[in-house]
């Protein structure tokens, strides 16, 4: 590791030479390295790689040096590879070099590399050797579906490049440094069943008797569904993943911190979080089909993801009930009325019409996505009085509605149906 300043090269496919901190300040802007630059930005030295006449060759994690382009004369090339997950560049490593190993003077002959660590561990890289799965043919028939003997068994995964040997009632697999996918038994019956043909394994009858039956939660959904459906409502089917934004700023929502899931690497920035309300999407269905005759009502029945600590995986799925309307006035009385129908299919009338059992209101509250005084919690009333938050209902903000591009006065409402179980 050197001194930024004392590190002077020329990046790769660049013409001027930049020392460390200038290529930091060079690539802030580029979108593939800029998300690197973090790891080594504010440590006061950068891991550097030198040839043996003290030429820069990288600047791990972030670029090569135009010095080390490979080229179609390139004859000897060395494959360095930066991370910080062990494991996974291991898995790197191995499948390239043996991969470019075909094309050397010797083929599939590496040179090895010795890694010296600054806690003075040395290590030998790559690390080809092969793993060792012990399996039996039991399982490999039972799982694919097929009868065949060891033997035959071994001579079918060697078209996966598996080498297997048989020892009385066991086969033992020998993985290649190439397979890090394979990890349990189960892979393995995969291989022997692609190795098989998927066309060729038998059909059986099923002979178990059972008994089916709708969970609970998609029974109460596709009463939901129904009931909306037979209103005139259209059903939409809105993406799980939604970008912050959606989520958050353009419904003038605050993100507290213990509410979203947040994808750790999102592919883009439309898919960055796991949604925690089925509005976002409706409202950017509305948008992309504005184009169409108004009035337009939209709907959804699906899940919405939430942290929950008290569970063992962090978090959990909630069923919502989701509509919208979109129209030259607002109609706030239309989403209400349909409100109250998809309540009386689930045997919940409003307080207007009784004052004992379970019954739901509208409670008046401050809420940011609507227009002010024009938003309400929807609550349930349990008998014995206690009473439930189940979502919202309201004329949506026009900072709302152009945030999603839209013109026209929507109203909608959003509820949890899953304490009606």
């Amino acid at each position: 590791a050197q001194r930024p300043e004392d590190i002077q090269f020329v990046p790769l496919n660049q013409t001027e030479s930049m020392n460390g901190r200038q290529v930091i300040e060079f690539y802030e802007d580029d979108q593939h390295i800029k998300k690197f630059l973090h790891i080594i930005r504010d440590s006061p030295v950068y891991p550097v790689v030198y040839d043996a006449k003290r030429r820069v060759m990288s600047l791990p994690p972030l670029i090569n040096s135009e010095h080390s382009k490979i080229s179609l004369d390139t004859r000897n090339i060395l494959i360095e590879i930066t991370a910080t997950d062990l494991t996974k560049v291991n898995m790197t490593l191995n499948i390239l070099v043996t991969m470019f190993s075909k094309y050397c003077n010797e083929p599939f002959t590496v040179e090895p590399v010795e890694v010296v660590y600054p806690d003075g561990k040395k290590f030998v890289y790559p690390e080809l050797e092969q793993r060792l799965m012990a399996t039996t043919g039991e399982y490999l028939n039972g799982i694919v579906g097929i009868e065949k003997s060891n033997d035959e068994i071994s001579e079918l995964l060697k078209k996966m490049s598996l080498e297997a040997e048989v020892q009385g009632d066991k086969i033992n697999v020998k993985l290649p440094a190439t397979r890090p996918d394979i990890l349990q038994e189960c892979d393995i019956a995969e291989d022997l069943a692609i190795a098989f043909g998927y066309n060729r394994i038998p059909r059986v009858q099923n002979n178990e008797a059972t008994v089916a039956a709708p969970h609970p939660l998609n029974k109460l959904s596709d009463i939901v569904r129904r009931e909306i459906a037979l209103a005139g409502w259209t059903e939409a089917l809105t993406l799980s993943l939604c970008s912050h934004d959606n989520n958050f700023a353009h419904l003038r929502r605050k993100d507290n911190g213990d509410e979203v899931v947040v994808l750790e690497n999102p592919k883009s920035s439309e898919n960055q979080i796991c949604r925690t309300l089925l509005l976002p999407g409706l409202l950017k269905t509305v948008c992309e089909n504005k184009r169409y005759a108004l009035p337009l009502r939209v709907f959804e029945v699906s899940d919405v993801v939430l942290k929950n600590a008290a569970v063992e995986r962090g978090a959990q799925n909630q069923r919502h009930a989701c509509a919208l309307y979109a129209s030259n006035e607002a109609r706030f009385e239309i989403v209400q009325g349909l409100l109250d129908e998809v309540m009386k299919s689930l045997n919940v009338v409003s307080v207007v019409e009784a004052n004992k059992g379970v019954r739901y209101c509208l409670e008046e509250a401050d809420i940011p996505t609507y227009l002010p005084g024009r938003g309400a919690n929807v609550m349930l009333i349990n008998e014995d009085g206690s009473s439930l938050e189940l979502g919202t209902i309201g004329i949506l903000h026009p900072e709302v509605l152009g945030n999603f591009d839209l013109k026209t006065p929507v109203s909608a409402f959003e509820i949890n149906i899953e304490p009606f179980l």
